[in-house]
Order: structure tokens, then C-alpha cells, then sequence
């Protein structure tokens, strides 16, 4: 496994992230069985096996579910806490939360952030995160309030590192005037079905770009040292049920059987072609396909074949 190091940290990760926001099983229940239980558990090892350190949460995630059953894997299975590198999320306020009849909505306040963290360090049975991202931006935040949140979970020990997900530049910039460290991470999306972020850098003074925002992400967190994160890496699967893309698939299968893997792997690989180091969120339970996925890691797609894979998924030929 590909190992890089997040700047302004001491932490060494591995190039995949394993997302665990499916590992809870269903939204909708408040336990899971010792059958799913066990599945997952296997899931873990090969993902631990493979050289996976790191591990993606959110305190929303199947309510709670996949932290607590992360927590006892660890647990279970005497994994020194030190071997692997967990980061969870919070911000998001879900319908019904606290009581009947609130509606979603973000929350960046004080008491609500360091309650999320205190009760996502129970779940997972461990002291202390080693990255917290803020999920998606709160439009009430309060950038003095974040900060003095930030500084109360670091000195406290309950958090090492600090990040955001789905935030624009100028988002990040205002928390950072504010902050005394570097936010070390942006989580974002990007796929072949979502490839805004690479479709700005050659169109960003043209009509077409109207169908894209005008954030460069891409190279701000570059130029910042920010790491960047893909989630959905794979368009939750659009590739199988995207007629239009027909073309784009057929050359998928192409370089699939040229890299022995499968297209699923070839769209990993494309994220982990680019030189920002981008590191893909896996997020599959399926334990066939995530070993698949895993050979993306030895796939190095020629700078044509990139510009193939991106041309067919755009539709048309770059300028």
C-alpha cells in the first residue's frame, strides 16, 4: 500500500481511505446482528491486512452505528489504537434532532460540536481523534466560536488535527484567519460522474464553466498544503446506469482487462493519477468488490489514457 504523510502533521497514511459510513448497516434500526456483525469484521481485516490505516466517520452515520461497531473491532480484535489513524465528521443535524418536527440543518456551535466529539470517542472507545472535519458548512457559522471550540478539543487531547468537508476556499479562508494551526484537509467530492474540479482548470473562461462553480479547490488546497479528499469516488456507481456513457464505459472495460482489474479500479486509478495526491474514499461493503478496488493501487494509467477517461466523461473534446 502506497503511504503518504499529510502536511503540517505527523501522520503517515495510507493513499486509500476506507469510508465506514455503510459498515452500520441500516439507517433505520438501532442495532445490527451478530451475522452482519461478523461480516463487517472480515471486511475490516482485509481491508487491515491490505495496509489501510485509515479509517472515515461521521457521527450521522447509520445513527451511531458504524463508529460503535468500528470501536468493537478495534477493541475485539487488540488493534494497538496507534496503528490506525481515524477521522470522524460532524456539523450535520438530521430532521427530528433533538425533537419531533426540527428540520436538517448544520451546526457549528460551541456545546454541539464538543457533545458530537465526546459522544463519537465513546462510540469508537478510544481518548482522542486523530482529524475532526467539520461536514458541510454551517451558513450560521461563527468563526471565532469554531476556533475556540478547535482550541478547547486540542488542548483537551480529544482531537489531533482539524479539517473540513465541502467547504470552498473562502470558507476555509475565514476559519483560518481565525485558527493559531493549519485545517490540514478539504473532503470533497469527485468522480467521473462529478469532475468539476478538474473541469474548471481548462474552461474556467468560458460559457460551459456556468454549469460548474467557480471555486478553484483544486489548486487552492495545493498551494495551502490542504490534503484533498474524494468521497463518492466512484458517482454511487453512475456508471452502470448512465446510457449516455456508454462510450466511456466500453474503454473502462478496455483498460480494465489491459491492468488485469476491473472499471471500478480504472476510475480509482484516475483520481490517483493526478498529481494533487488526491485520496480516494472507498466506501463499498462488498467484500469482492473491495478487493478489486484495492489493485488501483498498482495501476499507472498513462497521461493519454488519463485525457481518454476524462474526454469521454465530459463528452467532448478538451479545448
Amino acid at each position: 500500500m502506497e503511504m503518504i504523510k499529510i502536511p503540517n502533521t505527523d501522520l503517515l497514511v495510507s493513499r486509500l481511505i476506507y469510508g465506514c459510513m455503510r459498515i452500520g448497516g441500516d439507517w433505520n434500526s438501532f442495532d445490527y446482528s451478530n451475522e452482519h456483525k461478523k461480516y463487517v469484521y472480515s471486511l475490516l481485516d482485509v481491508l487491515m491486512e491490505s495496509g489501510i490505516n485509515f479509517y472515515d466517520h461521521a457521527d450521522i452515520y447509520t445513527n451511531g452505528k458504524s463508529e460503535r461497531l468500528f470501536g468493537e473491532y478495534l477493541k475485539e480484535r487488540k488493534i494497538s489504537r496507534d496503528k490506525v489513524i481515524i477521522q470522524s465528521k460532524c456539523g450535520i443535524r438530521r430532521k427530528d434532532d433533538p425533537e419531533k418536527g426540527l428540520v436538517g440543518r448544520y451546526d457549528f456551535s460551541k456545546d454541539y460540536i464538543i457533545s458530537s466529539v465526546e459522544n463519537i470517542l465513546k462510540r469508537l472507545q478510544t481518548d482522542y481523534l486523530d482529524i475532526l472535519l467539520l461536514h458541510r458548512p454551517d451558513l450560521l457559522c461563527e468563526p471565532e466560536e469554531v476556533v475556540e471550540t478547535f482550541n478547547y478539543l486540542k488542548n483537551k487531547g480529544m482531537v489531533r488535527y482539524f479539517g473540513v468537508s465541502n467547504h470552498t476556499p473562502l470558507q476555509i479562508e475565514l476559519l483560518q484567519k481565525y485558527l493559531s494551526f493549519k485545517l490540514i484537509t478539504n473532503q470533497i467530492e469527485i468522480s467521473l460522474q462529478n469532475y468539476g474540479v478538474f473541469e474548471q482548470e481548462i474552461t474556467f473562461n468560458n460559457i460551459k464553466m456556468q454549469q460548474f462553480n467557480t471555486y478553484d479547490i483544486l489548486n487552492y488546497c495545493r498551494l495551502n498544503d490542504i490534503s484533498i479528499q474524494a468521497w463518492s469516488p466512484l458517482g454511487k456507481g453512475f456508471i452502470n446506469n448512465d446510457q449516455t456513457k456508454q462510450e466511456l464505459k466500453n474503454y473502462l472495460n478496455e483498460l480494465a482487462e489491459k491492468y488485469n482489474s476491473s472499471i471500478d479500479a480504472i476510475q480509482i486509478a484516475f483520481l490517483l493519477r493526478h498529481p494533487a495526491k488526491i485520496q480516494p474514499v472507498l466506501g463499498s461493503t462488498n467484500l469482492e468488490r473491495i478487493k478489486e478496488l484495492l489493485k488501483s493501487i498498482e495501476i499507472k494509467l498513462k497521461r493519454e489514457e488519463w485525457y481518454k477517461i476524462f474526454t469521454l466523461a465530459r463528452g467532448e473534446a478538451i479545448p
